[in-house]
């Protein structure tokens, strides 16, 4: 059985495996990060680094003033420095409270801790059980079931887990040899929550059959962060050569032939690296069977919250929802900087001396959307091509095509499509002018 010394030991030790720079410990006042404060500021070398203490004040609980001035009588009973943030949590997102409330938490930590600065947190090995059996229920894969780290990246700082090795029980013989006080949330007590349901309902009954559940799922937890690991950073040297030259794009056949264990991760690290959401296990399993069961003249497309991916070719696309022009959108245009609607940029004429030119009422030009059917003459003596051929011999997704404008003359010729085509009779055009055609995407 451990004792409130040995909780000091492990904190020590611990110390020397992270890198040296300040801690900042993540203050609830509940019994965990009580203890941890407690524990750390017993220790020199901890003090020695710079010791302090953030609290986040959700504001969700009539008495979380109350909890800020616990916090503060700890603190100042540890001699240790604390910083209260208080914070409004987003109910709009639909994301449920809880995750709501712990989204806003780690966003007011990332922003008060400085770079390489270390956020010491007080999970345990119980918390640790909770997460694996939770990610488990809900489907999760090595990443999810190797549940929390030890020492993760948290923005341009550190999250530092020490004590996940250690039961609670170890934190609350600390806490009462130490005479701390601590703040019990009435919310624990909601079993309408999943976590507290599990840690009321389920573990009592799981640990009661077999007393050391938590040290095997401790254990089991290890193993499959070491895999996940593996896989992650096969993930990483795999990736660039399945992505196009756009970095969105990805070879769709190339990805379906990646062994099952590399294909889920390789989707999310490249959908992160575009700063995307990630999908749900079900969204890609319906991404795999579609591109492997849709024909080649189809496009397949699968969308979640934040972000969809599409094919075209030999590659699918990862995006934010695209936005389009209303139906038959049209305007006169004098020249001066337009913004194109649905986020599509500007378009500006330019002379060699000015950056922008007004064209005379008599001289205006017409600015719309592609509607089918369009035409227009790249080379004096050539014949007029069909806009759909030239998009179709660029390459370009159909999904982007409607989205790029085309400028045409009081006569409605098309002059311009974009900054990708100008006809010869916009080149005699804006030659005239004195100017040329810019689009600021």
């Amino acid at each position: 059985m451990q004792t409130a010394r040995d909780l000091e030991r492990i904190l020590d030790a611990g110390l020397s495996a992270i890198p040296v720079a300040p801690i900042a410990v993540a203050l609830s006042g509940g019994l965990d990060s009580s203890a941890l404060l407690h524990a750390l500021s017993c220790l020199p070398a901890a003090r020695q680094r710079g010791l302090r203490a953030i609290h986040v004040d959700h504001g969700l609980q009539a008495q979380s003033g109350d909890w800020s001035r616990h916090c503060q009588r700890l603190s100042a009973r540890c001699d240790v420095p604390l910083s209260v943030i208080r914070i409004e949590v987003d109910r709009d997102r639909g994301q449920g409270l809880e995750t709501a409330a712990r989204a806003g938490r780690y966003a007011a930590f990332e922003a008060a801790l400085e770079d390489g600065e270390i956020l010491a947190l007080a999970h345990h090995r119980d918390d640790q059980t909770e997460t694996v059996l939770l990610k488990l229920l809900r489907a999760a894969g090595p990443e999810g079931l190797g549940a929390m780290r030890t020492l993760r990246r948290l923005g341009k700082a550190w999250a530092w887990r020490p004590l996940l090795e250690i039961p609670r029980e170890t934190l609350h013989r600390h806490a009462s040899e130490a005479a701390l006080d601590w703040i019990e949330d009435p919310s624990n007590a909601d079993t309408r929550i999943e976590r507290n349901y599990l840690r009321q309902e389920l573990l009592p009954i799981l640990r009661q059959r077999w007393p050391r559940a938590d040290v095997s799922i401790s254990q089991s937890a290890t193993w499959i962060r070491a895999a996940a690991g593996f896989i992650d950073d096969e993930a990483a040297r795999a990736l660039p050569g399945l992505q196009g030259n756009d970095p969105a794009s990805l070879d769709w056949r190339a990805w379906l032939a990646l062994a099952d264990a590399l294909r889920d991760p390789l989707l999310r690290r490249w959908l992160r690296s575009l700063a995307l959401p990630e999908p749900n296990q079900h969204q890609v399993a319906e991404l795999e069977r579609q591109l492997a069961q849709a024909e080649q003249d189809k496009l397949p497309c699968v969308r979640w919250p934040g972000a969809e991916v599409r094919r075209y070719r030999d590659l699918v696309y990862a995006m934010a929802p695209a936005q389009v022009p209303e139906p038959g959108w049209e305007t006169r245009w004098n020249g001066l900087p337009l913004e194109l609607p649905a986020n599509l940029g500007t378009l500006i004429l330019g002379g060699p001396v000015k950056q922008a030119m007004a064209l005379d009422d008599s001289e205006q030009l017409q600015v719309r959307f592609r509607r089918g059917g369009e035409r227009l003459r790249l080379h004096a003596g050539g014949g007029h091509r069909d806009l759909r051929d030239l998009f179709q011999e660029a390459g370009i997704p159909p999904w982007q095509r409607a989205r790029i404008p085309i400028v045409l003359d009081r006569n409605a010729e098309i002059l311009a499509v974009g900054d990708l085509w100008i006809s010869v009779t916009g080149r005699k055009e804006f030659a005239r002018l004195g100017c040329s055609l810019g689009w600021k995407r």
